[in-house]
C-alpha cells in the first residue's frame, strides 16, 4: 500500500474544484494507494510521472516505489494540465 501526498499546488487546484468534481477525484486518488498504475494511467513523456483523467481533468502525480509514496502535483482542467 502506498502513501498519498498532496503539493500545496494541487491543493490549491483542488480546492477550486466544484464539489462534484472534487468528491469524484477523491475517490479515485484514494484508489491510487492500492494500485498506483490503473487500468487507464499514461506515463507522461514530456515530464516525470503519470497522469490519471476523470471527464475533463487531469490528475498529475508521481510514484516512488523505494518509499511506497504517491506524489500529487498538480489537479487542473485538461486544457491547463500540461503548461
Amino acid at each position: 500500500m502506498y502513501k498519498l501526498r498532496i503539493l500545496p499546488a494541487a491543493q490549491k487546484d483542488l480546492d477550486a474544484l466544484p464539489h462534484k468534481v472534487f468528491t469524484a477525484i477523491k475517490s479515485k486518488v484514494l484508489r491510487l494507494a492500492d494500485n498506483p498504475r490503473p487500468y487507464g494511467v499514461i506515463k507522461l513523456t514530456n515530464d516525470e510521472g503519470y497522469r490519471i483523467r476523470l471527464w475533463d481533468y487531469r490528475v498529475l502525480y508521481r510514484i516512488n516505489n523505494k518509499s511506497k509514496e504517491i506524489l500529487i502535483y498538480r489537479v487542473k482542467h485538461r486544457k491547463e494540465a500540461y503548461r
